[in-house]
C-alpha cells in the first residue's frame, strides 16, 4: 500500500515558463489543482498516480494557471485616489478627445459626454439618442484604461452589440484592448467605492 507523503515542492517548466507547485499525495480520485490565497499552486494526486503525471498535469494546465495568477494579481490593484467632479469631468472629456479622431473618419459625430456614478459599468452609448455616459470612478483609472472605455462606447455608435463587427472594429483601432480589459478588471473595487 502507498502510504501519503508530505507534501513535496516541484518545479515544472511549461511552455508559459517554469511553474513552482508543491505536490500532495492524498486518497484522492482524480488530481486536483488549486490556487490559494496568496499565488501559491497546490496540487493533490491519488496515492498510486506517479510525479510524472503531475508534472504533465500542471504543464497541461500552465495556460489556465497563469490566467489565475494574473487575475488574482490584478484583483489586488488599489484605485487612484478620489477626483474632484470638476477633475473628473476633464478626466474624462480628455479621453473622449484623445480617442475620438479613431471613429471621426468612419462618420461618428462627436457625442456630448454625460458622467454618472454607475454601479456596474464603466460606461455605456446612448446611440439612439446620440450621446456617451462614462462613469464617473474610471477617473480613478489610469490614462490608458479611460481610453479603452470611451473608445469602446464611441465604437457601439457604429456597432449597436458586441456581436463579431463591435470586436473586429476594435482590434483595428486599438490593436491592446483586450489587455486594456483585462487590467481594467482590476479597478472594479472604485466602482464600488465612490
Amino acid at each position: 500500500m502507498v502510504t501519503p507523503a508530505l507534501p513535496q515542492l516541484r518545479l515544472v517548466d511549461t511552455p508559459q515558463g517554469p511553474l513552482t507547485y508543491t505536490l500532495t499525495r492524498k486518497s484522492v480520485k482524480n488530481l486536483n489543482l488549486r490556487i490559494g490565497a496568496s499565488g501559491e499552486i497546490c496540487v493533490s494526486i491519488p496515492l498510486r498516480c506517479s510525479v510524472k503525471q503531475a508534472d504533465d498535469f500542471v504543464r497541461e494546465k500552465g495556460g489556465w494557471i497563469l490566467e489565475a495568477l494574473n487575475r488574482q494579481t490584478q484583483r489586488r490593484v488599489e484605485p487612484l485616489p478620489p477626483v474632484s467632479r470638476a477633475e473628473c469631468a476633464r478626466l474624462l472629456s480628455e479621453a473622449l478627445k484623445r480617442v475620438y479622431p479613431l471613429v471621426e473618419p468612419l462618420g461618428v459625430a462627436f457625442p456630448p459626454l454625460r458622467l454618472r456614478a454607475l454601479k456596474s459599468q464603466w460606461g455605456n452609448c446612448h446611440w439612439a439618442q446620440g450621446y456617451i455616459t462614462l462613469n464617473t470612478a474610471l477617473a480613478r483609472c489610469p490614462e490608458e484604461l479611460r481610453d479603452y472605455v470611451a473608445l469602446h462606447e464611441l465604437v457601439h455608435f457604429l456597432h449597436h452589440d458586441h456581436g463579431p463587427g463591435f470586436y473586429a472594429r476594435m482590434d483595428t483601432l486599438m490593436p491592446d484592448w483586450r489587455q486594456r480589459r483585462r487590467a481594467l478588471k482590476g479597478y472594479s473595487g472604485a466602482l464600488e467605492h465612490h
